[in-house]
């Protein structure tokens, strides 16, 4: 399964204008979903995240998960990390899964997923083995166990961190701790943004092509527009957005009776949201709401995609306070730094 980040628009820089060739607009979606997520964050949030390197490295990272598939020929598209990037829900009720209910934990659903497509094969497309060489075509992505993981590992980020800042750690260690938070915020917001655009969430991800009664577009361009098109066309731009933004809020991370992640939960329930808009969007296009082509920029589409980028912000920065908030201090380091400064040599006075 091919999936196109939030913001390719490598293609429309050939249509739109020449003019504009050299700069990130391949980029131009993601950056602005970190950007988003900086203004939701609250006053009290780490202040080195909000200082002017940070801010442009975040903006820098948030496209880093679709460079990494440009060289290594494993990672190309689709390429074993690129199921990372979507998740085809409908897959999962051909295979015998509830949404709600699949395991939080990654490979205790790839072996779920596995049996319920070998139980319910009939359901599922045949696999072209030609096109299959890396593996991929068999599995509907993992996006929000990818969004989990990340905001796991900013976690320990975090974690780490405050056992450096409060045991002694040295300003080399607490820099490089805070360059880690960093560098998992921007990759985390990578996956959050990919999920805000609904066509990361379907089998019909670039054209309706499962049962189509109501006469839906099959143009193979519609995610590419969605995805960056539209935005080029309407000049949206982070300053435009940003005096919408809300401060975020937490989610819960209290641990549940099911024993599931509280965090994955929570990407997969904000995942599902964006599902439930795939067939809007498409009515949206059939209606010529959505701009491609020769057709104006309407309100209707600008507030789609314009929405669709304040959720990825909005959620993105309840993740980073999530991480922030929840994480414990690194006991394991807590005690390898007492050791260290146990064996440091006593300096005597002169």
């Amino acid at each position: 399964m091919k999936r196109s980040p939030i913001v390719r628009l490598g293609f429309m820089l050939l249509v739109l204008s020449a003019a504009v060739i050299g700069r990130a607009w391949d980029a131009v979606g993601h950056g602005m979903v970190n950007q988003l997520a900086l203004a939701a964050l609250p006053a009290d949030f780490p202040a080195y995240v909000k200082e002017p390197d940070a801010v442009a490295r975040l903006s820098f990272l948030a496209n880093v998960p679709d460079r990494w598939r440009n060289v290594d020929p494993w990672l190309k598209n689709p390429g074993p990390s690129w199921t990372d990037h979507f998740l085809d829900l409908e897959q999962l009720t051909y295979a015998g899964l509830d949404p709600l209910t699949v395991p939080s934990h990654r490979m205790e659903f790839a072996v779920a997923f596995a049996a319920g497509r070998a139980a319910h094969v009939d359901k599922f497309p045949r696999i072209d083995p030609a096109r299959n060489v890396d593996q991929t075509r068999q599995w509907p992505g993992f996006s929000p166990w990818a969004m989990a993981e990340w905001t796991q590992k900013l976690r320990s980020a975090f974690a780490y961190l405050k056992a450096y800042e409060e045991a002694g750690g040295t300003p080399e260690e607490i820099a490089n701790s805070r360059q880690d938070v960093i560098h998992a915020m921007g990759v985390l917001g990578h996956y959050v943004a990919d999920a805000s655009q609904p066509l990361h969430t379907t089998d019909n991800f670039n054209g309706w092509y499962s049962d189509n009664p109501n006469g839906y577009t099959k143009w193979n361009g519609i995610h590419s527009w969605v995805d960056g098109g539209f935005i080029a066309k309407a000049r949206i731009t982070p300053d435009s957005l940003r005096p919408r933004i809300v401060p975020s809020e937490p989610l819960g991370y209290l641990a549940r009776a099911d024993g599931r992640d509280p965090i994955f939960v929570a990407v997969m329930d904000y995942l599902l949201a964006q599902h439930a808009l795939v067939e809007p969007l498409y009515r949206m296009e059939k209606d010529g709401l959505l701009g491609n082509g020769d057709l104006p920029v309407t309100p209707e589409g600008r507030a789609f995609i314009e929405g669709q980028l304040l959720k990825g912000g909005q959620m993105l920065a309840s993740l980073w306070i999530t991480a922030w908030k929840s994480a414990p201090v690194d006991s394991y380091l807590l005690s390898q730094l007492a050791r260290r400064q146990a064996a440091a040599p006593v300096l005597s006075n002169p």
